[in-house]
Formats: C-alpha cells, structure tokens, sequence
C-alpha cells in the first residue's frame, strides 16, 4: 500500500530559467531551519553535501540522518524500539537550467530497523506558474487517480497551527525592505494573475508513504502527511519572511554557508533540544 498526495505552493518569487532566486533562497533555509532543530543528541548530522553530474542534469547531493525521538508521537516512541527512530534521507538537487522551464528535487528518507516496510519520498518539480500545471509528474492515469492535490497559502494563518506561529514570519505581516515585496493580503494569488511583471512560482511536491506496520500503518500515514504539509508550510512562510537576509546571496555564498552550518551542527549536538514545543 502506497500513500499519495501532491501540495502546491505558490511564492512570490522567482523559479525560471537562469535565476537562481528561488534556489538561494530554499539552500539557505534549509541551512537555518537545520540550526534551529538541533541540540541534545538530536536533530541532523550532514554526511554528504557534494556536487554530483548524471547525465543531462547537475545538482547538489545531500546525505543527513534525523534523529527525532523526542518528534515523533507519544504512542509510537512507546513502542519504538532503541535506535530505532533515525531516520536516513538522501537527497538530489538539480538544477538544469539548459532545457525546460523547471528543476527537479528529489528526497528519500528511509529507517534502517524497518527497512523496505518504510519510506517516504518527495520528488518536487518547480515552475514559474501559479499552480495550474495537472499531473507535472507525469504519472500514468491509474495512479493519478488516487493522487489528492492539497494546495498550500503560504499567507493564510488558519492553515498555521498556533504552537508554530510566528509574526516575524507571518507573509501577511511581512515587508521586504530589499524588495519591497508584502504584505501578501487575502487576494495576493489574484493580484499575481493580473501582473505578469511580478516574480512567481510553484513548487509541486509529490509525496509517496509506505509505512508497514501492523496496526499502526494507516495511523502513521496520516500523521506522515499532517507533518509534511506543516513543514512544507513553516519553510515556504520562513524562505520569504527571510528574503532579506538571502536575497543578494550568491550559489557560493551558500555553498560556504552549507560548510559553516555543518560543522555548527556537530558542535550543538551536546546542547539542549530545540524546536520541540
């Protein structure tokens, strides 16, 4: 039994051919919200984090292990056995700037203790729409049909839990003094449909759970989807809230900033545990 949905969302900012806009942007979040989720013995390591060239695309490939114990609910930490909530995900960025209007990201997290009875890959196409592209996975008709579209409003705090609301990081507070961009008011997705001079794009994630376990499985799907879409939400809200502080970043500015942040997160690991509450 396999588990699909796709989330659309939609941001402000620039996703096309030969602007790395969008791409600055996603790396140095990553980056941050990898700091903000560590400490204790918990959070992420970074094994790898390298360039890699297959065929006709490029990227950067990543190698983390989340450890997340004290993340995971109640019930299944009460039957989890030791060690066995580490969780591996590698990850390809690519970025083929010569030949289509989109780039691919695709993850897979796995655990080493159930094996092939869990998984859960994100492949994530990115183009400079307002999510009206169908199926831009291109899977086949019997599979579309049992795939449910959840469309993501980085904007709306109702789609925000109270425990994760921040007004620092609220798109509907928010104005960008470097590019003068938000507030993004309740009509901000039309407004983006009558001018075509402003930046846009949408990221399709396409999210695939296979969780066997005996009595838990359709449980734990579900809390899996509640927790993606949460993610997917926080980050896209954070990435435009810190347009500021990425905006005049360049791809090697990340790229030291990757190699600072890693070697940060192996001296945190013995401080107290973050982003728990």
């Amino acid at each position: 039994h396999q588990n699909y949905l796709e989330y659309k969302i939609i941001c402000p900012l620039f996703g096309q051919i030969g602007n790395i806009q969008y791409q600055v942007g996603q790396l140095f979040s990553v980056a941050e919200a990898s700091k903000n989720e560590t400490g204790g013995g918990e959070g992420i390591e970074v094994l790898k984090n390298e360039p890699y060239v297959k065929a006709d695309e490029k990227g950067q490939y990543t190698h983390k292990i989340y450890h997340l114990k004290s993340k995971v609910p109640k019930f299944v930490r009460a039957i989890a056995p030791e060690g066995s909530l580490v969780f591996h995900e590698k990850a390809w960025n690519a970025y083929p700037y010569f030949h289509s209007f989109m780039f691919p990201c695709n993850s897979l997290l796995q655990n080493e203790y159930m094996k092939d009875n869990f998984e859960i890959k994100i492949e994530t196409w990115h183009k400079p729409d307002l999510g009206t592209t169908e199926n831009v996975h291109k899977l086949d008709a019997e599979t579309w049909k049992y795939v449910a579209v959840v469309p993501i409003d980085i904007a709306d705090r109702s789609q925000v839990s109270s425990s994760d609301y921040k007004e620092h990081e609220d798109p509907a507070k928010f104005k960008s003094v470097k590019t003068g961009r938000g507030p993004l008011g309740p009509t901000w997705k039309t407004e983006l449909l009558t001018n075509t001079d402003c930046p846009r794009m949408c990221a399709y994630k396409l999210v695939t759970v296979k969780f066997k376990w005996w009595g838990l499985q359709t449980k734990m799907e579900s809390f899996i989807h509640e927790q993606e879409k949460r993610i997917f939400n926080n980050f896209h809200r954070q990435l435009f809230c810190w347009i500021d502080k990425w905006v005049e970043l360049s791809m090697e500015d990340i790229r030291r900033m990757e190699s600072e942040t890693q070697r940060e997160l192996e001296e945190v690991k013995s401080l107290y545990v973050k982003g728990t509450q």
